[in-house]
């Protein structure tokens, strides 16, 4: 099987959801990073295989397969079809394994691989609230089968969150001290520019716009997402803005067009858990993917594992033994925001930067994902 090697990859600042980005359509929030993508490293975009983007709520602006209209609306070759993937919040990690597969297994060559998603144009879960108008209250409404192993079950993320965090028995003061540290994280990364070399200024937007000074006062003041649980606003990630590309290419790319490669990817893979629970993949896929590798968390100088609830984090940590010295060390999604469809590709191109910035070798990504999900990929910096 041929080698994935990672050439580049860049992203937008994350916007939160009714701010700096909220007036820029989608298409132009993919197509800014992707022409910029193909821009600067000069192989002619009639060269390229193929576009896949993930994205979440396919519907309005984010329809008709986003990947494919971003491609045409960034100026590049009408000979290049586009993929548009949706697993959840795994979405832009998936279209990166896609990829990468497609490269592994000879079919392709070079292929840019990424997300997108304007939370600000369509909100989180839109699809399912447009159905409710239609008589249909979630996406499980009148299935026979689903009701026969799942009846009466609430499916909900914000449930999962709570379900995770006191089946491991954390404190709200415990979530709290997690989202405070991702702040700081940010905040510190900011102000010493390690994002900068990831992130493609617009107009619009050159910085993140989620992190804060925390302020503990405000946050224990604040009600719970859900009645009784621990999770408040503070603790669970960001609705945001973003997009995020990657050029993946195979070894006769890179001697063909003369690329360099930043990294070599070494491993992907999905797993699935608990559906009612939704949010516990993360454990069990992080277990599965070094097993089949042979590596250990300790072999992995960095670590990127999306922060969509606090308890997700903590628990993957209590699970794996993980070092959180070398974890989101420069914040997460409770900072950084989380443009679902795209969070996937933000946190790998952070994750390739980081091992640079850091001179370290392996990375490692993995998110929870709808549904019980999770990916992850396993990277090596050249």
């Amino acid at each position: 099987m041929g080698e994935a090697y990672i050439i580049d990859a860049l992203r937008t600042a994350v916007g939160r959801r009714g701010k700096s980005l909220a007036g820029v359509h989608p298409l132009d929030l993919a197509a800014t990073p992707l022409a910029e993508l193909v821009r600067r490293n000069n192989v002619d975009s009639g060269e390229y295989d193929e576009i896949i983007l993930g994205c979440i709520d396919q519907v309005g602006p984010q329809a008709m397969d986003i990947a494919r209209n971003a491609w045409l609306a960034a100026g590049l070759s009408e000979h290049v079809p586009g993929t548009t993937v949706e697993r959840q919040c795994g979405s832009g990690q998936q279209a990166v394994s896609y990829a990468a597969q497609a490269v592994m297994s000879g079919s392709s060559d070079l292929v840019v691989a990424g997300g997108v998603q304007s939370m600000s144009s369509i909100p989180l879960s839109y699809s399912n609230a447009a159905a409710k108008d239609f008589g249909f209250p979630d996406p499980y409404h009148g299935s026979k089968l689903w009701a026969a192993r799942y009846a009466g079950e609430e499916i909900s993320q914000f449930r999962g969150a709570e379900m995770m965090a006191q089946r491991w028995g954390f404190t709200r003061e415990q979530l709290e001290d997690f989202a405070v540290t991702s702040h700081e994280r940010a905040l510190t990364a900011q102000a010493q520019g390690y994002f900068d070399r990831e992130v493609l200024a617009m107009d619009e937007l050159a910085v993140d716009e989620g992190p804060r000074t925390p302020d503990r006062a405000k946050m224990a003041s604040l009600a719970p997402i859900t009645d009784g649980g621990l999770h408040t606003a503070a603790t669970a990630s960001q609705m945001s803005d973003g997009a995020a590309m990657l050029l993946i290419a195979s070894e006769a790319a890179v001697k063909r067009y003369g690329l360099k490669p930043r990294a070599r990817i070494h491993h992907v893979s999905a797993r699935g858990d608990d559906p009612i629970m939704m949010l516990s993949a993360p454990i069990r896929a992080t277990k599965y993917a070094l097993e089949r590798t042979g590596l250990s968390l300790q072999d992995m100088d960095r670590v990127e594992i999306n922060e969509a609830f606090a308890a997700v984090v903590l628990a993957w940590e209590k699970e794996t033994g993980a070092d959180m010295s070398k974890v989101n060390v420069n914040g997460g999604a409770i900072a950084l925001g989380h443009p679902i469809g795209a969070t996937g590709a933000r946190l790998m191109t952070s994750l390739l930067h980081e091992l640079e910035r850091s001179d370290s070798r392996w990375g490692l990504q993995t998110m929870c994902e709808g549904g019980g999900q999770a990916n992850v990929t396993i990277i090596e910096r050249l």
